[in-house]
């Protein structure tokens, strides 16, 4: 909000949020603390604890900068920076589940978060249960007594799903279950999640917010009734991130609205053409209006990111490798949301529920700030090697 209340643009709050210069003696950026120890000015007050800053990984002022500006974007009531976004996943679900305790987590969730809850959350007595990302209030189904946490994610990791987030918020909260969304493709800039019910936020600001394949990060949000319990979980657990990448991503939330609407433009643009290739089965983008979520996605977000699938019409691995190798502009690699396009091959063998069935191969696609014209070359020799294959 701007000082006379009136609503500011998006833009505009990146470039302003987190932190007043004259707080710094007029320097546009806040100062990279790095900081362990933390002086007391007497005994008296070290008993209390009685001061704003008491040990580096309890917050300094660049980690309130940094918090305070995506508090700004998700209307939270508090945000912790973790060292990664897998970080960011399982700081939450540590503090929010219980051995005995039933998980409910989206098939389609992000495989690290999945190999997570198959390990130690099984090991440590959780009972986790995967659901169908097109399940909707239908979730209601599912959730025992025992029910704590309902964990989505939309789009769905590769196959992008897009889940019903208020029915399955209003179900879960109807039952005494918190809702944990992973909003790493689409960012507070493009779906507010608090807003459609989510308690708790999370994000790989790795990708899109520090935007240069360079910083590891993950931020999670909460809404007033979690925060307190989220924060003792991140002071517990003593997880925090590196003031440096905490000053890396802020920097990046600068430029994040200018470069996800390129990021969205040549996607969709990529996407559309890629419709019309022959060797092409179907483009996994809701923001398509092909995609069978289409709707859902219209209605409740506000732009779509960098980041679809594409299937190939027919064959397998052979002909998935092909395509990945005659790339020369995209890159073979994993994460996204940096300047730099990449393609990496999908596996859904771990699936229970959302397996497909699909026509062919799928291979994920990160569009970055290239030109569209040569990213469109750089594929049709992806796809003239697959065919050929």
């Amino acid at each position: 909000m701007a000082k006379n209340g009136s609503e500011i643009g998006i833009n505009t709050r990146l470039a302003h949020s987190g932190n007043n210069p004259h707080d710094y003696f007029g320097f546009v950026n806040p100062p990279v603390v790095h900081a362990s120890t933390v002086l007391y000015r007497n005994a008296a007050s070290m008993a209390a604890r009685s001061q704003k800053y008491t040990y580096g990984t309890r917050g300094t002022p660049t980690t309130d900068a940094l918090g305070q500006a995506i508090d700004e974007l998700e209307g939270s009531a508090g945000t912790i920076m973790v060292p990664s976004g897998l970080a960011a996943v399982t700081i939450p679900l540590l503090g929010f589940v219980s051995a005995g305790d039933h998980l409910l987590i989206v098939d389609s969730v992000y495989h690290p978060t999945r190999n997570f809850a198959d390990t130690m959350l099984k090991r440590l007595g959780v009972d986790v249960e995967y659901y169908d990302p097109h399940i909707g209030a239908g979730i209601a189904a599912l959730i025992r007594p025992n029910t704590s946490v309902v964990f989505t994610e939309s789009p769905a990791s590769n196959t992008f799903e897009v889940q019903d987030i208020p029915a399955i918020a209003k179900a879960a909260h109807a039952a005494g279950a918190i809702v944990m969304m992973d909003n790493t493709w689409a960012t507070p800039l493009y779906f507010r999640a608090l807003d459609f019910g989510v308690d708790i936020s999370i994000h790989a600001a790795t990708k899109y917010p520090a935007g240069h394949s360079d910083v590891l990060l993950g931020t999670v949000s909460a809404n007033e009734r979690c925060w307190p319990k989220l924060f003792e979980a991140f002071n517990t657990l003593g997880c925090c991130a590196g003031p440096d990448d905490v000053y890396q991503v802020l920097r990046g939330l600068r430029t994040m609205g200018l470069r996800l609407d390129h990021h969205q433009r040549s996607a969709l643009d990529v996407a559309s053409w890629l419709e019309q290739q022959p060797g092409v089965a179907q483009v996994l983008h809701p923001a398509l209006p092909s995609h069978p979520d289409h709707a859902l996605w219209k209605r409740d977000f506000s732009g779509s990111s960098g980041v679809f699938s594409v299937v190939l019409a027919g064959g397998g691995q052979k002909q998935q490798h092909a395509f990945l190798d005659a790339l020369t502009i995209f890159g073979l690699g994993y994460s996204w949301g940096g300047y730099e396009s990449l393609a990496v091959p999908v596996f859904l063998g771990d699936r229970v529920v959302a397996k497909g069935p699909y026509a062919g191969p799928v291979i994920r696609l990160q569009i970055g700030l290239e030109d569209v014209a040569d990213l469109k070359a750089d594929i049709a020799r992806g796809l003239a090697a697959a065919a050929a294959a």
